[in-house]
């Protein structure tokens, strides 16, 4: 026959557990009997005139309504200049048996990409021009390019 499986240290180990889980739900139950509770109505607050967080409710008489129409909550749009876009450079590259150039910005001294396509009548290299930046897959790309 052989000896029992319940060793001193493994009573001692269930009892220190058994003991600790006493110990919560005593706790628990004590946290239950002291909460204020009272449902939903005591987590409510309430924003006051001079937006502070208060627990106690608006009295609806001293309340005023605001037209939704005139709260402002963007940028308001602005009329679209037409010749705001439009810029002048002058031509510091072009090969016009490839169809394309580069045109330096007179404004910024950037160098912003030209295709033929987007070359109103003809230029060559050194002349003056006007034209408009457009983002392109790659970068900045002049459109409705115009010899002065």
């Amino acid at each position: 026959m052989g000896r029992s499986q319940e060793t001193f240290n493994k009573k001692e180990k269930e009892k220190n557990k058994q003991k600790k889980r006493q110990e919560k739900n005593l706790k628990r139950e004590e946290r239950k009997s002291n909460s204020k509770g009272g449902g939903l109505e005591n987590m409510m607050a309430y924003v006051d005139e001079f937006g502070n967080i208060t627990d106690t409710p608006i009295d609806p008489k001293t309340r005023q309504s605001v037209d939704a129409e005139s709260i402002n909550i963007s940028v308001p749009k602005r009329e679209d200049d037409p010749n705001e876009n439009v810029r002048q450079g002058r031509v510091s590259f072009y090969n016009s048996s490839k169809g394309y150039g580069f045109i330096k910005d007179l404004e910024t001294q950037d160098n912003i990409f030209v295709h033929i396509n987007g070359v109103i009548g003809t230029i060559a290299e050194n002349d003056k021009v006007t034209f408009e930046k457009v983002r392109g897959p790659k970068g900045w790309n002049a459109v409705n390019v115009k010899k002065i």
